[in-house]
């Protein structure tokens, strides 16, 4: 690993600056999923292994991590997934291609949901907190690093084996009301833990992934996702939190919860939204189908329209969601240099 001296604390970055509000040169930009399947890089360090053999060799996954240093970007967010704490709290996950994380047993009793630990041990993602240090120890300074959850909604619905089958969701909400509320409230619970854990080990910036809360009516998101959303934001506090829910129709209830930046999809006015709610930052919003199925020239284009949208400043460039494994490494060079003036 590199011994280069420090060069600025990773909380004077550009991200983190920009991600409280403050007056920003440029502004930064990350991607989410920005180490992942369409870079080369990341699929021969991979060298066949599965997920979580890969996620939790930490010095391969640290490789991983900051392999998207090399193209500018302003952050480098860890590699693992958000089954990381459900595997900590007990529950074992296999990821599928192309259908994702699939626990062995689903759950099913309130006596399953109490098998989980409601705080493990941090000895049980001991991976990711050496992720963390050798993440950072390699960085000194030079980028912040971000850390990541699930919230409950989203790891629930993995953890009963539903996933984005909102329609699976609401029937087992429907007839085991008692074991989803329970459920929620655990992993609620395990998250604030796992997050205060990682603030206490140095990270700069959390995101929030409610991934499958977008498809929820506006009572179940109520329900379901605002009131966790907003615990884990109160209770888990100290650096930027982000929310990230993808497409979500409740801009203000996302407003509500408590994060300091949202992150926005392509369904949402960025510029309306900064207007709407000047007291946020805002993360996004290029169109991730843009870097897959775009020219570098297109792709400039969609980067610079949105950094008009944002205006300059409480604005984070991203993506409306990850960077699709179809992208072409020179459309996800074009994005970030299009930002960076480059």
């Amino acid at each position: 690993m590199s011994t280069k001296p420090l060069s600025v604390p990773s909380s004077s970055s550009l991200l983190v600056r920009a991600a409280r509000g403050e007056v920003v040169e440029r502004p930064p930009v990350w991607a989410m999923r920005q180490a992942g399947r369409w870079d080369p890089e990341f699929n021969r360090l991979r060298k066949g292994l599965s997920f979580y053999e890969f996620s939790e060799n930490v010095e391969l996954s640290a490789q991983a991590s900051l392999l998207p240093r090399r193209f500018g970007v302003d952050g480098i967010i860890l590699f693992y997934d958000i089954t990381t704490l459900p595997v900590a709290m007990g529950q074992r996950f296999v990821l599928w291609p192309a259908r994702g994380p699939v626990p062995d047993h689903p759950i099913r009793t309130l006596a399953d949901v109490e098998r989980l630990e409601a705080t493990p041990d941090p000895q049980r993602f001991q991976h990711i907190r050496d992720l963390l240090r050798l993440v950072r120890e390699e960085l000194r300074g030079e980028l912040p690093v971000l850390v990541f959850a699930g919230a409950p909604f989203t790891v629930a619905t993995y953890c009963i084996n539903t996933g984005k089958d909102i329609a699976a969701t609401r029937r087992f909400a429907a007839e085991q009301p008692h074991v989803w509320y329970a459920l929620l409230d655990r992993l609620t619970s395990a998250t604030v833990h796992f997050l205060r854990t990682l603030i206490a080990e140095k990270a700069d910036v959390y995101q929030l992934f409610d991934s499958w809360a977008g498809l929820l009516e506006r009572p179940e998101y109520e329900a379901w996702a605002q009131p966790y959303q907003e615990m884990i934001f109160r209770e888990a506090a100290g650096i930027p939190r982000i929310l990230f829910v993808k497409e979500c129709p409740y801009l203000p209830l996302m407003a509500a919860s408590g994060a300091d930046v949202i992150s926005l999809g392509v369904r949402h006015d960025l510029a309306a939204a900064r207007r709407d709610y000047p007291h946020l930052v805002f993360q996004g919003n290029v169109p991730s189908a843009i870097l897959r199925s775009g020219t570098p020239e297109q792709v400039k284009a969609a980067t610079r329209a949105c950094l008009a949208a944002g205006g300059g400043r409480q604005h984070i460039v991203n993506l409306n969601h990850g960077v699709d494994q179809r992208t072409p490494l020179a459309n996800f060079e074009a994005f970030v240099h299009a930002v960076r003036g480059d």
